[in-house]
């Protein structure tokens, strides 16, 4: 409850939710001793891909025994998800302790929610300057609360694709315009390309880091993979070649990311050994990004047959979503719920050969569209409904033995999902 509490005050700090500027965030680092400037950080940037990238990187560090502080965002069940320090979510006591001093130092002056909660987090992070740092980006970069920093081990570029366009000007909503906000503001250390949606992308990318005088690696140039027959893929860089079993994770996709993974953690030469590697990528633990569940309340209603929950929300995470429905040979159901910023007929435009599709409303979010109004949206499908409950939704849907249940279409839904469950 005091948890809670102090979460509802730092929302009423700023009268807007978001607001792109680094002006509040650095005034307040320096009332904290600029903790920001004591930590070593690898920072993850892009659209899609930032989480399981972190995640991947993170468990291989596990493995090789060093230790790190993550800082991920948004949170899918509670907020301590966001706060990892010493290998370790911090328990409810720890984070009020930390809030309570960030806050007093504060004294109410105006700053956004997520602005202060990365003040929270890199007050503690000071603690621990041999820590290794994972710091997943917010909004953009250019002006987000965690470039701040005067130096890094790394910069990591997932998938940039868009999304969050009504951030953006109505005449630059474009993904020359998206690039540039992520990329153009990176530091002069090393920057890793992960794999692009398009080559048009991957130009622009190129284009716009190309005087910073970082060591940029770039996949399928200097590090690639290639998915084998036998429950296994291969891996290459300069460093040489590693055969890996299949990773605990779902997806072809997720080899892209694991394998920027891999890149970036064996670039940066941190004693990392192929045996780390290989541990690791079967112990990811990445919440909500082609997640399977196995038990629980609504996986009873589901019964044996495959139960999937996925929060991708964009064009991009749409594709490779669609990429690995396709792959399985079986019938697919959807349930879907969406924020209302989002371009809901581009998203549903990716799947094909589905079932059935059941729309519905996001109880938690007033920023979501609601179920009668996205199943309008997708009434060009002849199979689709709207039921105003997950729990409605899941018992409507007819599955046949062997089919498959995917909720998607929103991190916040899957929230929902995984709360309920």
């Amino acid at each position: 409850m005091k948890l809670k509490k102090i979460l509802s005050r730092f929302l009423t700090l700023h009268k807007k939710e978001i607001d792109l500027s680094l002006d509040r965030i650095k005034n307040l680092c320096k009332k904290l001793g600029n903790p920001q400037d004591k930590i070593k950080v690898i920072n993850v940037i892009g659209t899609n891909g930032k989480n399981s990238t972190i995640q991947a990187c993170y468990s291989i560090l596990k493995e090789a025994n060093i230790k790190c502080n993550v800082f991920t965002s948004p949170h899918i069940q509670k907020i301590n998800e966001r706060f990892i320090f010493n290998n370790q979510e911090l328990n409810d006591n720890d984070l009020v302790t930390i809030f309570e001093k960030v806050e007093k130092i504060n004294n109410n002056q105006p700053i956004t929610f997520f602005e202060m909660l990365t003040a929270c987090y890199l007050y503690k992070a000071g603690q621990y300057p041999n820590n290794i740092n994972l710091i997943e980006a917010g909004l953009f970069f250019r002006f987000d609360a965690t470039n701040i920093f005067k130096k890094n081990l790394a910069t990591i570029i997932t998938s940039i694709s868009k999304d969050h366009l009504d951030w953006l000007p109505k005449n630059e909503r474009t993904i020359e315009k998206i690039v540039f906000e992520k990329t153009s503001a990176l530091l002069n250390s090393k920057i890793v390309v992960a794999k692009q949606s398009n080559n048009i992308t991957l130009k622009c990318i190129k284009k716009t880091i190309a005087k910073n005088q970082s060591k940029k690696i770039f996949f399928n140039e200097d590090f690639s993979f290639l998915e084998k027959e036998n429950k296994f893929f291969y891996y290459e860089d300069k460093f040489g070649g590693l055969k890996l079993p299949q990773p605990n994770v779902l997806g072809q996709y997720q080899l892209e990311n694991i394998s920027t993974a891999i890149a970036s953690l064996r670039m940066l030469d941190l004693g990392i050994k192929n045996q780390h590697i290989i541990n690791g990528i079967q112990k990811i633990n990445n919440i909500a990004r082609l997640q399977e569940i196995k038990s629980g309340k609504l996986k009873n209603l589901v019964k044996n047959n495959l139960f999937i929950v996925s929060g991708d929300h964009n064009e991009d995470g749409a594709r490779v979503l669609n990429d690995y429905l396709k792959s399985l040979d079986c019938k697919k159901h959807i349930i879907i719920g969406m924020m209302k910023n989002k371009d809901h007929e581009k998203y549903i435009s990716y799947f094909k050969d589905i079932s059935s599709i059941t729309t519905v409303d996001i109880k938690s979010q007033p920023n979501s569209i609601s179920g009668k109004d996205l199943k309008k949206k997708f009434n060009h499908f002849s199979n689709v409904v709207y039921k105003e409950s997950l729990t409605q939704a899941i018992k409507s849907v007819n599955l046949s033995k062997g089919d498959l249940l995917l909720v998607t279409g929103s991190l916040y839904l899957c929230s929902e999902v995984l709360d309920l469950n």
